[in-house]
């Protein structure tokens, strides 16, 4: 099975070409964000759960995001993997998701990280806020705080995943189009096993 994590600062495109790469290789998408929205709409008891955090102002614990990855995990699928869209976020996120994976019988294949030039991110993120309406991309310094955060508490993922010859750095600069291709010739060259190509 080929599970990807795609991972990268805020603005460096992950969303974008996670669903760009999904359709390539014929893999499931899976966006966290993604995964709270319909675990909350479809009001099961983890969306629940979820629900009554974020109202409160909290963040939805780490265990919490791990069992609606494996409620996913769960469900009936034709395809060769996933491509995980910005999970995990912490090293400890990671080790429990490499214990949800081997209790799975899978694992990781490898992390691609897509490295972008900070003022690249800011203009992105300015860019985005302003077709997008989010209020977070608008500002510079709350956009710098973000890539703060990133640097401080998610970077450190970089070394988590390299200790297990699975780190991957691809150019995240250029167009979409190039960044793409990057990844996909970085995907083809690590992975050796037969992929269904679309």
């Amino acid at each position: 099975m080929l599970n990807l994590v795609l991972f990268g600062p805020p603005g460096a495109g992950k969303g974008t070409q996670a669903i760009l790469l999904a359709k390539k290789f014929n893999l499931v998408h899976i966006s966290t964000g993604d995964l709270l929205r319909q675990e909350i709409a479809d009001k099961t008891e983890l969306g629940r759960l979820a629900a009554e955090l974020i109202d409160k102002g909290e963040f939805v614990p780490d265990d919490v995001v791990i069992s609606m990855i494996e409620s996913r995990l769960k469900k009936p699928r034709c395809t060769v993997g996933f491509i995980f869209d910005g999970f995990p976020r912490t090293v400890a996120q990671a080790i429990a998701f490499d214990k949800l994976l081997t209790k799975h019988h899978s694992k990781v294949s490898v992390m691609l990280c897509l490295v972008v030039e900070k003022q690249e991110l800011v203009d992105r993120l300015h860019k985005r806020g302003l077709t997008s309406g989010r209020c977070d991309d608008l500002e510079t310094a709350t956009i710098e705080h973000r890539i703060d955060i990133y640097n401080e508490k998610t970077a450190p993922l970089i070394t988590y995943y390299e200790s297990q010859g699975k780190y991957y750095p691809i150019p995240g600069m250029g167009t979409i189009g190039e960044i793409t291709e990057n990844l996909i010739q970085s995907i083809e060259k690590f992975n050796t096993r037969p992929i269904t190509v679309r």
